[in-house]
């Protein structure tokens, strides 16, 4: 496993397949998206709460797969932070923010993720630029240049 570093720009599809192993999810077609500056995370149902030390986490679901409603993945995050994020229409919305591991291809690298329900969506995530920057070059011409995620132990918590 390799960790994307800005001495080695790699290039992306407009959409890729991603998996973010420590939300228990191997694989994910994501939108990548140069005129998002942060990334997004579909999540239908979220509930914010505090673990035993005070600290402040998430439990969210979510649908994977487009066009499947019936596949659910529950997951549970650490939040970093809270911010308000405009989206494509302009809408602007208080937003929770997790950070996790990311798997495209060979490549893992930790990125920040808003939660926000994505249902009229074509994608459930969207990779920002932020997420991006001196990591990867886009190409909007192709799809799918890296390899399918390999997820091994190293890109397990």
């Amino acid at each position: 496993m390799t960790t994307a570093t800005s001495s080695s720009p790699r290039c992306l599809g407009w959409r890729e397949w991603v998996a973010l192993p420590q939300l228990g999810i191997d694989r994910i077609k994501c939108k990548v998206d140069t005129g998002a500056r942060t990334s997004a995370l579909h999540a239908f149902y979220s509930e914010p709460y505090h673990d035993a030390d005070g600290r402040p986490r998430v439990r969210f679901r979510l649908h994977p797969d487009q066009d499947d409603t019936a596949r659910v993945v529950e997951c549970d995050a650490p939040v970093i932070d809270a911010r308000v994020v405009s989206d494509s229409g302009g809408h602007r919305e208080r937003r929770l923010v997790i950070q996790t591991p990311v798997v495209i291809g060979a490549w893992v690298m930790p990125i920040e993720l808003t939660l926000t329900n994505r249902d009229t969506m074509r994608f459930r995530m969207l990779l920002g630029r932020t997420a991006m920057h001196h990591r990867f070059l886009v190409d909007p011409t192709r799809s799918f240049l890296a390899a399918n995620p390999s997820i091994t132990p190293e890109s397990l918590p």
